[in-house]
């Protein structure tokens, strides 16, 4: 295959299938493969980031709604920051599998524009005070279409890229796309104060405190570019034939044991950083009443974001175990001390001290979210190298297509594990404040978690002799 032949394979109807794919093979990735690749990349990563944008909407949203008229109770503003993460990880779980039945084009297009659903409602449901409450849960429900985009993305971003390239591939695809969680959290306190759209975006509310809010804006702001980059991908990706798998050919990752040892630890990484960014901003109201969260919440996000690139690159060079040990065990540092900061009784506290200790927390999510994506290739690899052993050519060959298909279906399914993390760390903060007065109970029972997380990454990837070192 030469380097102009992708036009001559994207000749059938869709314009822009690729019937020949081999990016293992060196040659044909410096001559061909690498610039199909990278297109695909460039335009993943926006879409990636308008889809994360819109998951995290109600983060910032919720903070406004009772400054323009909503009568909604702290509880009820809770649920609607958590119920896009639980329903985006749920519906990641089938997002993991549709990339090699339906096509990585297509589906990043149609995904893409869904995203308009809950952007343009939301931008007509906030312009009434009187819309109920259950129609704002419904639309916190379809910004889980943004949570999950994530899972098909990066699914069909590792069919592009072979295997020594995946950890970088994979970082920037995600650490990039993340950072549309700090971007909402930084545009729409902004947007919401000016009139953007003119008569065409509607009128302003009154606040209670005076002045005036534009709140439809939180969801308008974003429906140009979702229109654009879905148009985008429709006309400027492709779609890879020899990624193509039926469900049962990926179904057999629910019974790889490495599968669900991964799916725990990227709860502990993504899921970290997920529910971090969307219980960050409340926690700091509920702790520090005195500072305005929207004032940091972008910048711990931004910053796991930038490093999930960071992580991939470093693993690639001291290998994904490794790194991944020692975030966990940075990041039970970092949680004592947040505990040390926080206030007493509502009492004492040192907001510098806690803001610097949670910064920490989101770096090095954000590392591990890139060193955990690392491993799954090289893992699953190994697994089919080893069951290939005896195999003639052919069979090898196989075997490194069936791992191809497997690492992709078990990138997409952690993350949709993961995801998880995003609606029950929001709801430990809530339900340990309840309970006790404060967050320290919901605090101490991650440090158990990530305990766990050292315990499975040193015994089964990092120890020497370890099943499976990476």
């Amino acid at each position: 295959m030469t380097a102009g032949s992708d036009v001559a394979n994207n000749g059938n109807a869709s314009g822009r299938v690729i019937t020949d794919w081999n990016p293992e093979d060196a040659a044909y990735w410096q001559h061909t493969g690498q610039r199909i690749a990278t297109r695909n990349l460039i335009i993943s990563i926006p879409a990636l980031i308008l889809a994360f944008s819109v998951w995290v909407m109600f983060s910032a949203v919720s903070i406004s709604l009772p400054r323009v008229g909503f009568d909604f109770s702290t509880d009820q503003l809770f649920w609607l920051v958590a119920l896009p993460s639980l329903s985006g990880a749920t519906l990641r779980i089938f997002y993991s599998f549709v990339i090699p039945i339906f096509g990585g084009r297509r589906w990043t297009a149609l995904s893409t524009a869904s995203l308009l659903l809950p952007t343009v409602w939301l931008g007509f449901a906030v312009q009434d005070p009187g819309t109920p409450f259950w129609v704002f849960v419904c639309i916190a429900i379809l910004c889980g279409f943004g949570g999950a985009n994530f899972s098909s993305s990066m699914s069909n971003i590792s069919f592009f890229y072979p295997k020594q390239r995946q950890g970088m591939a994979l970082g920037l695809n995600a650490g990039l796309g993340n950072v549309g969680v700090s971007l909402a959290q930084l545009v729409i306190p902004l947007v919401i104060t000016v009139g953007l759209f003119g008569a065409l975006g509607g009128g302003p509310q009154t606040a209670t405190e005076g002045g005036q809010l534009f709140l439809q804006n939180a969801g308008w702001i974003w429906v140009p570019a979702i229109a654009i980059v879905a148009i985008l991908a429709w006309f400027g990706m492709n779609d890879l034939s020899s990624a193509r798998s039926s469900f049962a050919e990926q179904a057999v990752i629910f019974r790889r044991k490495h599968n669900w040892l991964m799916c725990w630890l990227y709860i502990g990484t993504f899921g970290s950083y997920i529910g971090f960014s969307a219980g960050f901003p409340m926690l700091v109201k509920s702790q520090f009443p005195e500072v305005n969260p929207m004032t940091y919440a972008f910048i711990g996000p931004l910053l796991g974001a930038l490093m999930r690139s960071v992580g991939g690159s470093l693993a690639d060079r001291w290998g994904g175990a490794r790194l991944t040990f020692w975030v966990f065990a940075l990041m039970i540092a970092a949680l004592l001390a947040v505990l040390h900061f926080l206030p007493d009784a509502g009492q004492g506290g040192n907001f510098t001290g806690f803001l610097l200790s949670f910064m920490a927390l989101f770096v090095l999510s954000g590392i591990g979210n890139g060193s955990t994506f690392r491993m799954i290739p090289v893992i699953f690899r190994t697994l089919h190298e080893r069951l290939s052993a005896t195999a003639d050519s052919a069979g090898k060959a196989a075997a490194a297509r069936q791992a191809s298909i497997e690492s992709a279906a078990v990138v997409g399914f952690s993350g949709a594990i993961g995801a998880y993390g995003g609606f029950f760390i929001p709801k430990s903060y809530g339900s340990s404040i309840t309970l006790t007065g404060s967050p320290d109970m919901a605090l101490y029972g991650f440090i158990a978690f990530y305990l766990t997380c050292l315990g499975v990454t040193w015994w089964w990837y990092y120890r020497r002799g370890a099943e499976t070192a990476c």
